[in-house]
């Protein structure tokens, strides 16, 4: 396996620890078979980016920091396949060998030539930006015990992720991608009459409220508003329903008042409910 590979591998297997689950019921819960799972979260292949998705539904965990290892072990794992190269061809003995064509002349370049050295400082890059990508995404795994919360504190590594905005910058934002989901408040949760849950979420680091859905119907639309504009989300193809959806984000405070409402596909009265933002010390 590839390192980023080796990575998500043991996230995964973490990640479904943390369940509770055992690798029938994930199956039961999900689109892919226990045999499937079994080979995901032993390293024996490399899940596709839905799985990955389906897990941290599963796991109510935000999915953007898997989602990111994912993309970096898929690229590892089909950079790995492009260099390997084809068995080489055996002439047959009744045949003469075919000549092989001669290989176009290349350019010639003198030592100084600015050509060459642009082509260089060029590859250097992109192999120290490479690195760097690397280890910025791996830094907050070194160092974890197999079996260990992932909350728990390190001191090898003082890694922090920081939320990207705040307040009125955050306003129709999305919030998995403003880092706003690593601590938020769920606020409330509300289970609409076709069944679908719509939670409202907080986030006092970010200034900002939110609402995520799931167990809803393709074409099932909910929104929010704290009193300013009005972010909405829906689901739009069977991937959405199976998954969670985000609205945007919307400016909130203690003491604001989020209200969202929940419309089915299949018609009907649109389903309102209010969900007031505490302080800090009201929650405590």
């Amino acid at each position: 396996m590839t390192t980023a590979h080796t990575r998500l591998t043991t996230e995964l297997r973490e990640l479904r620890a943390r369940t509770g689950l055992s690798l029938a019921a994930l199956a039961r819960s999900t689109a892919y078979s226990k045999s499937t799972w079994e080979r995901y979260v032993n390293g024996k292949a490399l899940p596709p980016r839905h799985a990955v998705r389906e897990l941290c539904r599963t796991a109510d965990e935000p999915d953007a920091r898997l989602l990111a290892l994912w993309e970096l072990a898929q690229a590892e794992w089909n950079g790995r396949a492009a260099v390997v190269a084809p068995a080489p061809r055996v002439p047959d003995p009744a045949q003469p060998p075919p000549v092989e064509p001669e290989p176009p002349a290349r350019p010639r370049w003198a030592p100084g030539s600015p050509v060459k050295l642009l082509l260089v400082l060029t590859s250097a890059y992109v192999v120290l930006a490479g690195g760097v990508a690397l280890a910025l995404l791996l830094a907050p795994l070194r160092g974890i015990a197999p079996g260990e919360p992932l909350s728990a504190p390190h001191s090898a590594t003082s890694y922090v992720v920081a939320p990207r905005c705040h307040g009125a910058s955050c306003e129709g934002e999305d919030p998995v991608r403003m880092v706003c989901t690593v601590v938020p408040e769920t606020v409330t949760t509300y289970r609409t009459d076709t069944g679908a849950l719509v939670e409202v979420r907080y986030s006092e680091a970010c200034a900002a409220a939110w609402v995520r859905m799931w167990g809803a119907r393709v074409g099932d639309r909910v929104d929010v508003t704290a009193g300013g504009p009005v972010r909405e989300a829906w689901t739009a193809d069977r991937a959405d329903a199976d998954t969670y959806v985000y609205t945007g984000m919307t400016r909130a405070r203690p003491g604001s008042v989020v209200r969202s409402c929940f419309r089915s596909a299949g018609g009907g009265a649109r389903e309102c409910f209010d969900a007031p933002v505490r302080s800090g010390d009201e929650r405590l």
